[in-house]
């Protein structure tokens, strides 16, 4: 399984192994990470599991499209590398994912 690391606002740093197919964001509340609240359960329908992907790993992942560019915008701070963890499916290229938490998540 990949692992995702998880790094909260004061630094504190969490990695996960996180199964194949499944999201960013269900790998945190599957391992009790504090900071992804997924209040909407992963249908993309909110900004509670607002995340800044790590510069390094922004054009593997990608941008945001369509609905979530307009989930976005109703999120606290948003960075030009913000993603919406519901929306980032995890592979195999993924192992070794950094995503930064805001601190407004908390």
């Amino acid at each position: 399984m990949p692992i995702i690391h998880y790094i909260e606002a004061d630094g504190t740093e969490y990695e996960a192994d996180v199964v194949v197919g499944s999201t960013v964001m269900q790998g945190a509340v599957d391992n009790m990470i504090d900071g992804i609240l997924a209040e909407c359960g992963g249908s993309c329908s909110c900004a509670t599991c607002h995340c800044y992907v790590d510069e390094a790993w922004f054009e593997q992942v990608g941008e945001a499209g369509g609905t979530e560019k307009i989930m976005l915008e109703m999120a606290i701070d948003p960075q030009p590398t913000s993603r919406l963890s519901c929306q980032i499916q995890v592979t195999e290229e993924l192992d070794g994912l950094v995503v930064r938490l805001p601190e407004s998540q908390y």
